[in-house]
């Protein structure tokens, strides 16, 4: 009984959290556009802190069609996502993230790339130590031994979700690492706006 409140209470704090974001959204883009400097500004984010490449992986996600501005709609669809998706559409959400170039694959560069990011935020810190850059390695080819099923070297999204389905730990870094909607929240709550 207890849980069921308690989940009654994360899905209302998940409504005012939207409700809040939507509103900030309007009053601070009354063009209905959100840049990626702006995106950066929106959430608190410094344009060279340690968690700067992870908001622009972010922000390209949230930009469905690809014209370097988030409008309403995308802002609006992507939340709700993130918030309320399945599994599936979460991973296939955090897929477009991972995958820099859109070109629907993830390769080393590109995972290594956001792994690092995921890292530099969860530390707090740019600074790159060789122990950190082996672990990261050691990461990377432990994700691409797991999920790479044809041995391409590239991750597709089906790859992407399927590894993700079957393993634990990967599920763990690709959905939770990635923890979108606790990213927007930890943003939100940083932000001197709310």
């Amino acid at each position: 009984m207890g849980q069921t409140q308690q989940t009654e209470n994360n899905e209302e704090m998940d409504v005012k959290a939207l409700q809040d974001m939507y509103k900030k959204f309007v009053m601070e883009c009354p063009s209905g556009l959100l840049f990626l400097h702006e995106f950066k500004r929106f959430f608190g984010v410094d344009a060279t802190g340690e968690a700067s490449d992870y908001a622009e992986n972010m922000f390209r996600a949230f930009d469905k069609n690809g014209d370097n501005t988030i409008d309403f709609l995308e802002f609006v669809a992507t939340l709700n996502l993130v918030f309320r998706g399945d599994l599936e559409h979460k991973l296939r959400w955090s897929f477009k993230v991972y995958d820099k170039d859109s070109n629907g694959y993830v390769d080393k560069n590109e995972l290594r790339s956001i792994i690092d990011s995921i890292y530099r935020v969860k530390r707090g810190t740019d600074t790159d130590t060789s122990d950190s850059q082996f672990a990261l390695d050691e990461v990377v080819n432990r994700i691409l031994q797991a999920v790479d099923s044809d041995g391409d070297g590239q991750i597709s999204m089906e790859e992407f979700i399927r590894g993700a389905q079957q393993d634990q730990w990967l599920l763990s870094l690709f959905k939770l690492g990635m923890n979108p909607a606790g990213w927007v929240l930890a943003q939100r709550r940083r932000s001197a706006h709310f």
